[in-house]
């Protein structure tokens, strides 16, 4: 039986958050995937549910493209980040993570009318709660994650669960 070493790397974020002026809600994951990070765009796992999720909760075309994702997002004001700037890392499991470094929020929660986070799983809210949230006062919901390692959630409660962000995005926010 043979043994397998899990080789561990350093790893820096490597594209930009999705937003702009009218974004209302953050979405966080938690760091981009091997196949995210080959395509050089998020939720890049044929098998993660991040897409047709958003596209059922906004009555939306499943997006394929970089530019399509990016139209769904910014239509309906909805940011896109992880939590992580870098991390030691293993493959993609979330698991895995070492020595993480948290990006900073501020710029983006001060360029956008944010009044809602969303993360994508329960590591991304754990490390939210940790290391992003005594920087800002940004109430924070955690949702289950779309990732294909999370099985025992079909794609319908996965729909069902993430109905509170179509609710925020579709929300406008009186300032005052």
């Amino acid at each position: 039986m043979g043994c397998t070493v899990q080789q561990y790397l350093d790893i820096h974020h490597p594209f930009a958050p999705v937003f702009d002026s009218t974004s209302r809600v953050l979405v966080l994951g938690t760091f981009p995937s091997v196949q995210s990070r080959a395509n050089a765009f998020y939720y890049g796992h044929p098998q993660n549910r991040f897409w047709p999720v958003l596209a059922a909760l906004f009555g939306a075309a499943v997006p394929s493209s970089v530019e399509e994702k990016t139209d769904l997002l910014l239509t309906h004001h909805v940011a896109l980040w992880d939590v992580l700037a870098s991390c030691d890392i293993a493959g993609s499991a979330d698991g895995s993570i070492r020595n993480p470094v948290p990006n900073d929020l501020s710029k983006l929660l001060g360029q956008a009318p944010i009044h809602s986070v969303f993360t994508n799983g329960q590591t991304a809210a754990a490390l939210y709660r940790r290391w992003s949230q005594p920087q800002n006062s940004v109430p924070m919901v955690a949702l289950p994650s779309t990732s294909p390692a999370n099985a025992r959630c079909t794609l319908e409660i996965l729909i069902a669960a993430w109905k509170p962000l179509w609710q925020s995005a579709t929300k406008e926010t009186v300032k005052f």
